[in-house]
């Protein structure tokens, strides 16, 4: 589904006020693999004429090896705490638009981090989606196993309870890239202008 020049100029009046509300902090969106992060992350940073960041890209800059040749190499904690130092550093570069990793989130130091400098907005998807989303690729060691819906569901319910702290939350669904970016900008104006952020929509799975 293709977004058009109508989509991004039906949200683009309340861009200036996002960007002036947000006063120099980055918007962080956090949710698990396959929540779309970085499609919307890049859609949102255009409508918002702000820079995009991967965390993840920026992880296998630094590391000068993919995250799937860092966990073989040298394990999950060793790429959370590389994970918690490029977050922190991306975040004390300025505003912008940061996808993190599904796992970043649950470091109580990152969290902090991103609470200081940054309005966390949590892309809450179902199991369904998600998986549909992530067999798609092969790039994703946590799912390197025999059983890929069983870890998916041990990681929504470890994670969930936690990125439920974020400051904003809106459903990620299969409708057109744009719709999430707009309820996103709509729950973004909410919550800098002081009020209450909007519920997840929720609309039927295409």
């Amino acid at each position: 589904m293709q977004d058009t020049e109508e989509d991004i100029a039906n949200i683009s009046d309340k861009a200036s006020a996002v960007r002036a509300g947000l006063a120099g902090r980055s918007i962080v969106l956090v949710g698990l693999m396959g929540a779309g992060k970085s499609s919307v992350g890049r859609r949102l940073a255009q409508a918002l004429d702000m820079p995009f960041v991967d965390a993840d890209q920026e992880i296998e800059r630094a590391a000068g090896r993919s995250i799937p040749e860092i966990f073989a190499e040298f394990g999950e904690p060793h790429f959370r705490d590389g994970e918690r130092r490029v977050i922190a550093r991306i975040l004390a570069e300025g505003q912008q638009v940061l996808a993190t990793g599904g796992g970043a989130m649950m470091s109580a130091e990152t969290r902090e981090c991103v609470r200081e400098r940054g309005v966390s907005v949590w892309l809450r998807a179902s199991f369904d989606v998600l998986m549909k989303r992530v067999r798609r690729r092969s790039n994703r060691p946590l799912l390197q196993t025999d059983d890929p819906e069983a870890v998916m569901k041990a990681l929504i319910e470890e994670r969930y309870p936690v990125y439920a702290q974020s400051d904003i939350t809106v459903e990620s669904r299969n409708v057109p890239h744009m719709v999430v970016v707009s309820e996103i900008i709509d729950a973004l104006a909410c919550h800098l202008d002081g009020a209450t952020s909007p519920q997840p929509t929720r609309t039927e799975e295409s």
